[in-house]
């Protein structure tokens, strides 16, 4: 008997794009300490406010089926929330509660997409991008990027895919790059969705972790409201990963649609869960602040690291949890890099190739770990190697030849 393919060419027959970081869960079960900068993973947890609101929902009876679209009062809370921080009128009529971002995007593209609609997203991309779109029966299309530009799209890279595409999948603050997108760039490509007349799914996930520039929602651009869906989330901005809870924001049709969709699929997100996002988002913008504070205080930390460096260099960090570093030099692909790093110092980062062909010859650190641990492992304290990249091109060999290393230049 035959399995369906879209399960078994959800990869398109690859890798997931995961190997180094399942190999280092497999080293840590096997009692070796690694210090894991792969996944976007908070260093603290939920905070103790939160999971009590949790308790008293759960322990008050919030436990049986909860209203599938989500609770009233979190619709309505997010809507609030998302028309006062980008001036687009927005009530509860506009919004679905999902289980995660990765739910919404999941929704957002049987939303729009017919079997097989070719549906375009961004490369650099999230590594779950191509596989959600053929899990909906479409057809997925990357449009490439360059670290040249750090990773900002264009539009008219974009209106090139576009004769014969139903859907654009962009996120910004990006997520592996770190970069945020201008405005620039998203006039441009609002511009292409409107003359090629694609429906615009946009991952907002990270919209609270910004150290450079502004977030501006796509869905605030003039004429982009009634074709723009957006995925947020309280895994990123509030430390709330596990608990699984997020949102799609779209026109009020789109969105009944879903509702109908909902029941067939995830059948809503637990009671209590939702009352806990409830009074974390009452907690107001000075807690978005203090869970995204050691990101930034790290992104300092990286940059003050490479300084100077010619061999291993950071792109542009302009937002999120991730620094992208141009490994190139070295002569040896992102691939490699990440698996010599972490033979020889138990130092785990992303290849650049686990999120395209875009970022071959980087890799993406996460800031995730206390920031003595952090600095540790990009300068390699400690490690049983001589891992040290030298200053000079003179040294590139030598530096193809040592273990690469995520370190300052000495």
């Amino acid at each position: 008997m035959e399995l369906s393919t879209r399960l078994t060419q959800l990869t398109a027959g690859g890798s997931d794009g995961w190997d180094v970081f399942y190999r280092a869960r497999r080293m840590i079960r096997a009692g070796t300490a690694v210090t894991q900068l792969t996944i976007g993973e908070h260093d603290i947890r939920t905070h103790p406010d939160i999971l009590a609101a949790m308790d008293r929902s759960a322990t008050g009876g919030h436990t049986g089926y909860a209203e599938v679209p989500g609770t009233a009062q979190l619709r309505d809370v997010v809507a609030k929330r998302i028309a006062e921080r980008t001036g687009v009128p927005t009530t509860a009529d506009n919004i679905l509660i999902t289980p995660g971002g990765q739910a919404g995007l999941f929704a957002a593209h049987n939303a729009v997409c017919n079997q097989d609609d070719t549906a375009l997203y961004i490369d650099p991309y999230y590594a779950t991008y191509p596989g959600t779109i053929r899990a909906v029966g479409a057809v997925a299309r990357a449009i490439a990027t360059t670290p040249e530009t750090a990773f900002q799209p264009s539009g008219a890279a974009i209106a090139a895919h576009a004769t014969d595409a139903k859907s654009l999948l962009i996120n910004t603050p990006n997520n592996p790059t770190g970069a945020v997108y201008s405005p620039e760039t998203l006039n441009g490509i609002a511009a292409a969705c409107q003359d090629h007349d694609l429906w615009l799914i946009s991952d907002e996930v990270y919209g609270t972790q910004v150290w450079d520039g502004a977030h501006i929602s796509p869905r605030s651009l003039p004429g982009m409201a009634e074709r723009t869906l957006v995925v947020g989330s309280m895994s990123k901005s509030h430390a709330m990963t596990g608990s699984r809870v997020g949102w799609v924001c779209g026109p009020e049709d789109v969105i009944a649609h879903l509702i109908n969709l909902a029941p067939h699929t995830t059948y809503g997100v637990a009671g209590f869960i939702q009352d806990a996002a409830v009074f974390a988002l009452g907690q107001g913008a000075d807690v978005e602040e203090t869970v995204a504070a050691p990101f930034k205080r790290r992104r300092a930390l990286t940059l003050q690291a490479l300084e100077g460096q010619q061999i291993v260099r950071a792109l542009p960090i302009q937002g999120a949890m991730y620094a992208m570093l141009d490994i190139r030099a070295t002569g040896l692909s992102g691939l490699q890099f990440a698996n010599r790093l972490l033979d020889e110092t138990q130092i785990a980062v992303m290849p650049g190739e686990s999120f395209g062909t875009a970022a071959a010859g980087h890799v993406r650190v996460a800031m995730t770990v206390d920031d003595d641990s952090y600095v540790d492992a990009l300068e390699c304290r400690g490690a049983q190697t001589a891992c040290c990249l030298r200053k000079g091109a003179d040294k590139r060999i030598d530096a193809r030849n040592q273990a690469a290393g995520l370190l300052r230049i000495s």
